[in-house]
């Protein structure tokens, strides 16, 4: 694999909003091509005898259907909520 480039670091830390010294730039093109080198060791692994998965707890799905609940928390169609700035404050 190749190693990531200044630019390619620069890239990143702009996607990220951050600011980097030299140094730092530096250091993480080191640590990122590591990281890259790695994913790519991974892409080499034979899974084509592996069946597909797409969880591994064996856990089903914990949501509840959507229902619409009246009650007394609306007035006129708008939710009623406890104010949050008063004029005290």
């Amino acid at each position: 694999m190749r190693s990531l480039s200044k630019d390619d670091v620069l890239h990143v830390a702009k996607l990220a909003k951050l600011t980097l010294t030299p140094n730092e730039i530096t250091k993480f093109q080191g640590q990122l091509s590591k990281i890259i080198d790695y994913i790519g060791q991974l892409s080499e692994v034979d899974t084509s005898n592996l069946e597909p998965t797409s969880q591994t707890t064996g856990l089903e799905n914990v949501f509840r259907p959507d229902e619409v609940k009246t009650s007394d928390l609306t007035n006129d169609g708008y939710f009623v909520v406890d104010a949050v700035l008063n004029k005290g404050s």
